[in-house]
């Protein structure tokens, strides 16, 4: 018996295919009126019979035309198009074509969808849901058809669609079974069932840390590995749970889908006890689906020049990247970026288009403002940014998009960026303003086009304005705008407009006849908002949840193709659509340059000092030969000679001459100065005072006679551990110092990395510190670095959750997730870096870097930002991290209690060393403190979760105290990492803890210095966590017989923090450990007056007992607890230590307390003013200044006056009992 079949095409692959066949614009564009329905199809005769649906009548000469391409591009005898709706029935031939005989006997028709699963050979109306008896989807584990018709029908089928290399079978089965069946919506999964067909969008999740993730994978009790995603369709979303025997087995399937492909499965829908009883699929079969991608097909392709990224503020939601990579694949030869008075995402767009031919048009829509609009004459300088009070008018300014063509025109863009920012931000409105003259003076190099609905042109042109008007209006602009129809279509919804669609077409007609008149170039732009039309979806929730009246009627401002664009204006005439949407973009776009945004990143316009450059080997060589003597050990001077090679050849002296400066001034007023980063990687920056850090290998150095000795073979991690020792030479107790950090850490392996130095001043003096750098180079060449804040992924799944639950709807945290990535990065606020200085050579225009505005755009602040985020420009300004911390502050205070010098503390002491193991040398047992070790109050160690660490750690000395650190600091680095090595017997030095120990530890197991290194910034940033090792890299491993387990090490770390850094931290922390255990009134003195704040005496008055069992009760309620109770345990278990090793808290006393610091007493610490609630700062400074006259108060009512506090502030020094022996007035009672 011979088999016919019938096959319900894809549509979508049905175009696409057609697209490929050379028809004309026109013709393609006419072929998406035929909407097969069925084909026909005669193995044997080698012929199709296509039913097909048209909105409208398809010429005979098109109907023909397609089944011919059809017939040869398939090797058929014939194919055939038959209308079978009436009103548009044209046949492909001219003789009538009967539709398909009723089938005889003997013929089998099997009807099939896409799928293969069985459908009726009527198709009015969507199937219901399958049954859900395993029979129904016919899958089979070896991925053959089950008969001999099957395999004719998949023979059938690969002739229309072909298998496309999809899947490890031809039908896209990329894991598990085959199946077959209609998937079904995901809001029809709603009950447990089994064998159920779904179809949906892969779609990121959050893993336990609330980031979003592609997958969720952990290992089971049972050694079995879960793989967690999320799936998301139009209607909801489901989780998707798999189950493997291995890991290898789990990646080699991750490996084969990414977030954003379309997948179809077949599995046993569940409610998932582990989360909150939502529904979960698991798969027995997974398909990957083609979806059909919208592609500009057209000859000569148009050009966007009005579009708006994610930097437009809590309004656009296009991602730069994507929307660049689209333009890309289009074959567009132009792109322009026009945010809203911001050019932020420059830079991030011009990333994304390195390497490809897409000229980038960098552009801004700002706002217009009428000179009469100014409150008062503007009597500045045009170069002062004063700023100029604006009238809060409403809807006074207007839309106007400035393209820069040339370099000329960027800096002039960037300099009206910085305007109105600076100069002419209007408050009432909130938005960055521009004059009109202002424009004008800065109009070379600039392009000015009319903008949208917003603009001057458009509204005068809605409003009817004379002809006359109009045209003096458009002649200010370079170019005139036109937009789609559905753009404005809330002037036709809201009756006070009084517009209908063709007085919208009309006036888009009529700018056109204006630019007619006045031979300007009339251009149609899309006001891109968002990047697909499906993601208007983003927009809603966002305007939704700002409670926008018409959040839910969205305009349709996506990025459309030409064709696209051409379908919109067909109503201006073919010719003249074609004229405003392909040929005139063009053209604007041939005007403009291709310019960089930014200058490359290894161009650094560094400031110049005099001198610089001669006195940094000076001071270099003059404290190493101080250290090391006149003869230099050949591990010194060959380091010395390979750094300042490289900082001197690659111009980084200034750099160094600077962070020089700041922290000899810093240290010269008696604040010592910590290190950040890997600046302690560096010998020239020890040398000249920049870190305290010594990067050699640990050694001996004679103070004396200059004697040294290094070890060099790995015997000690620090040369704080080496044991004591006299000189041989001179018998002089030698300086132990060195921590084995190579070079390459900090500046790279060629020493070419433009280095980061961050230093970390007394929060009290970082004022000065910034003051200085003012004084270094001038007050104009000197801002803060900007940064933009976003929408963080939490924030936008929490406005996703906020939307579905104001509309009353209940959707599954999975289609939620599914739609956060759209949200998130959204533009929210700018703001500043705590320390971050940007420095401008005196002779350079800020604006060939950057624009500038104010934090947060608020107009009365005395700070100036960068305009870009600094980190888009990190590497060609100068940037000093002037960041103020508190450890050197509670050093200063330390030394002004104890009179001993932080750098003569000796390093090593047994006493304080033996507080990271046990509590002994505190005078405590740990059950009286409710810790095992003595770190409450330490930097770095005083967090329940760094004292676990050090529990399990017992560090013994500097070197491991060190590592403590460096776990603390990374990413899992210590939980499911270093600690379960650790538990295994391994020693603390045979960890990953610091990114050092990667490079280090390789090579010295054999592995390639340069691999090595390349290693390390591999693993550090956590690439390898996310991809694994590079096949390079592991083969390199696995010849030097590196162990299995450094390298599972290595492949799941996410952050590793530096060696320097951690040396750093530890040593202010050591001072500070030394200070708590032989002098605690000074150490618990300063902890209160710097790290407690908001320390409130009432809890210390209610005693011991209260606290802890107050600090017992917030553990007991974990992550419910809030963030003031969690800060008040904090200082709350440093008053009982220190009252369990016998101190007392003296209670604040009117003449002897001090204003706002704690002060060591006879008995233990004497608590200041202002630590009683209720009372502050401010009055305690303010009673402060009316003591310090030396006259006493006579009454409550005195103080009152003199101090000139609020009565409540008295009330509570008199309920805490400090005026007990004040009366309330100054009044003698007789009687």
């Amino acid at each position: 018996m011979k088999a016919k079949y019938c096959i319900v095409p894809d549509t979508a692959k049905f175009f696409e295919f057609l697209a490929g066949l050379s028809f004309s614009e026109s013709d393609l564009l006419h072929t998406r009126m035929i909407r097969p329905q069925k084909i026909f199809v005669d193995v044997e005769q080698s012929e199709w019979v296509i039913e097909y649906k048209a909105a409208a009548p398809v010429e005979e000469r098109l109907a023909l035309a397609v089944a011919d391409k059809l017939a040869a591009a398939f090797s058929l005898h014939k194919v055939e198009l038959s209308c079978c709706n009436a009103e548009a029935n044209v046949k492909a031939e001219t003789e009538e074509i009967p539709l398909p005989p009723e089938p005889p006997v003997e013929t089998e028709f099997v009807v099939t969808n896409c799928s293969g699963q069985p459908i009726p050979e009527e198709i009015p109306l969507p199937e219901e849901p399958p049954q859900n008896d395993l029979e129904s989807y016919h899958y089979e584990e070896n991925g053959s058809c089950g008969s001999e018709a099957d395999a004719d029908f998949a023979r059938a089928y690969e002739l229309l669609y072909g298998n496309g290399g999809k899947g490890k079978n031809g039908n896209g089965v990329i894991w598990g079974k085959n199946f077959r069946g209609e998937p079904r919506p995901l809001d029809d999964i709603t009950e447990e069932e089994n064998n159920v067909v779904v179809e949906g969008q892969f779609v990121k999740c959050f893993d336990k840390d609330g980031v979003l993730t592609s997958f969720n994978e952990r290992e089971l009790r049972t050694k079995r590995v879960k793989l967690s995603f999320n799936l998301s369709d139009d209607t909801n979303g489901i989780f998707i749970n798999m189950y493997f025997q291995t890991l290898e087995e789990c990646h080699k399937f991750k490996s084969l889908i990414k977030p954003g492909v379309y997948l179809r499965i077949m599995g046993d829908a569940r409610r998932d006890r582990y989360a909150f009883d939502e529904m979960t699929i698991e798969p027995k079969g997974i398909m990957l689906i083609e979806k059909e991608e919208r592609m500009d097909n057209a000859e000569v392709k148009r050009v966007e020049l009005h579009c708006h990224t994610k930097m437009s503020k809590m309004d656009a939601l296009t991602p730069m990247e994507d929307l660049v990579k689209k333009a890309i694949k289009w074959g567009h030869k132009a792109l322009a970026i026009t945010d809203h008075g911001v050019v932020q995402a420059f830079p991030f767009c011009y990333d994304a288009a390195e390497g490809s031919d897409l000229k980038l048009i960098f552009g801004m829509e700002g706002y217009l403002l009428g000179d009469s609009q100014l409150e008062s004459v503007d009597l500045e300088p045009a170069d002062s940014l004063k700023p100029v009070k604006i009238k809060r008018k409403k809807n006074t300014l207007y839309h106007i998009i400035i393209l820069a063509k040339n370099e000329a025109g960027l800096r002039n863009l960037y300099k009206l960026v910085t305007f109105s920012h600076l100069k002419y931000y209007d408050g009432g409105n909130k938005r960055p303003a521009l004059p009109r003259n202002l424009i004008e003076e800065c109009r070379e190099g600039l392009l000015l086009g009319s903008a949208c609905v917003a603009g001057e042109l458009y509204s005068a042109v809605a409003a009817n304005r004379s002809d006359e008007e109009l045209l003096k209006i458009a002649s200010f602009y370079d170019y005139l705008e036109i937009q789609p129809l559905g753009n404005n279509m809330f002037m036709v919804r809201d009756p006070k407009f009084n517009c209908t669609v063709e007085d919208l077409k009309n006036h888009n007609r009529k700018i056109y006849e204006i630019g007619k008149k006045l031979g300007k170039l009339v251009v149609a732009t899309c006001d891109v908002h968002f990047l697909n039309p499906e993601d208007s979806k983003y927009r809603t929730i966002l305007h939704g949840v700002q409670h926008w009246k018409d959040a839910e009627e969205q305009a349709p401002l996506y990025y459309r193709t030409t064709e696209e664009m051409l379908a919109e204006f067909e109503y201006l005439g073919k010719d003249v659509a074609y004229e405003v949407c392909v040929t005139n973009p063009n053209k604007v776009a041939d005007m403009v340059d291709k310019i960089k945004p930014v200058p490359d990143r290894d161009q650094l316009y560094s400031p110049s000092i005099p001198g610089a450059v001669e006195a940094l080997p000076k001071m270099v060589y003059d404290k190493a030969h101080e250290w090391y003597g006149d003869e230099l050990p050949k591990i010194v001077a060959e380091r010395i000679k390979t750094e300042l090679d490289s900082i001197i050849n690659n111009g980084f002296a200034i750099l160094y001459y600077i962070a020089h400066k700041l922290v000899r001034k810093s240290l010269d007023d008696g604040y010592l100065v910590g290190s950040r980063g890997s600046v302690g990687s560096s010998l020239v920056a020890t040398l000249i005072d920049i870190t305290e850090v010594n990067p050699l290998a640990p050694h001996y150095r004679c103070p004396k006679c200059c004697y040294s000795e290094f070890f060099t073979n790995n015997e000690y991690a620090s040369g704080f551990d080496l044991p004591e020792k006299n000189c041989p030479h001179c018998g002089t107790p030698m300086w132990r110092d060195g921590h084995n950090i190579p070079f390459a850490v900090f500046l790279g392996f060629h020493g070419d990395k433009v280095p980061d130095i961050d230093l970390n001043f007394s929060g009290e003096y970082q004022p000065v510190a910034h003051k200085y750098t003012e004084e270094l180079f001038g007050r104009d060449n000197v801002c803060r670095a900007g940064t933009i804040s976003t929408v963080a992924s939490k924030t936008a799944f929490g406005y996703v959750r906020k939307y579905y639950e104001e509309k009353g709807l209940t959707k599954h945290p999975a289609y939620m997730a599914g739609l956060v990535e759209g949200i998130a990065g959204l533009k929210r606020t700018t703001g500043q870096h705590p320390g971050g200085i940007m420095v401008v050579p005196r002779n350079m225009d800020i604006h060939y870097i950057t624009p500038m505005n104010h934090p947060a755009d608020e107009r009365d602040s005395t700070t100036v930002t960068t305009h870009f985020d600094y980190h888009s420009i990190n590497d060609r300004l100068v940037k000093l991290d002037i960041l103020g911390h508190d450890d050197p502050t509670v050093i200063k205070l330390l030394e002004e209690f104890t009179h001993i010098k932080p750098t003569k503390i000796p390093i090593g002491d047994e006493a304080t060393m033996s507080i990271f193991r046990n509590t002994e040398a505190l005078g405590v047992k740990p059950e009286q403190i409710n810790s095992s070790v003595g770190t409450y109050g330490i930097p770095e160690f005083g967090t329940r979760f760094v004292r676990q660490m050090v529990e399990d750690v017992q560090p013994k000395n500097f070197g491991q105290i060190v590592r403590v650190s460096g776990y603390s600091h990374g990413t899992d680095v210590w939980l499911n990492n270093a600690q379960d090595l650790i538990k295994e017997g391994k020693p603390p030095e045979d960890t990953i803890a610091t990114r050092d120990d990667v490079m280090t530890n390789l090579i010295a197991m054999g592995v390639e210095p340069s691999l090595a290194f390349k290693t390390m910034e591999y693993v550090r940033k956590g690439k390898a966590a996310k991809n694994g090792l590079e096949p390079k890299m592991l083969d390199a491993m696995k010849a030097a017989k590196v162990p299995e387990w450094f390298i599972n090490s290595c492949q799941t770390v996410k952050y590793l923090f530096p060696k320097a850094h951690a040396i750093a931290y530890v040593l202010m922390a050591y001072r500070i450990a030394y200070c708590k255990v032989h002098y605690p009134k000074a150490f618990y003195a300063a902890y209160f007056s710097v790290r407690a704040p908001e320390f409130d005496a009432a809890y210390i008055a209610k005693g011991k007992e209260y606290m802890k069992k107050f600090i017992k009760d917030v553990y007991a309620q974990g992550g419910k607890a809030n963030n003031r109770d969690k800060d008040t345990v904090t200082y709350l278990e440093l008053a009982v230590e220190m009252m369990e090793r016998g101190l007392e808290f003296e209670p604040i006393d009117l003449y002897k307390s001090h204003p706002t610091r704690f002060l060591p007493t006879e008995k233990g610490v004497r608590i200041p003013l202002a630590a009683l609630s209720g009372i502050g700062t401010s009055a305690a400074l303010s009673i402060d200044e009316a003591r310090s006259s030396g006259v006493p108060f006579i009454s409550q009512e005195d103080l009152r006056v003199r101090s000139k506090v609020s009565k409540s502030v008295i009330e509570k020094l008199a309920e805490y009992g400090t005026l007990k022996d004040l009366p309330e007035n100054d009044q003698i009672d007789l009687f």
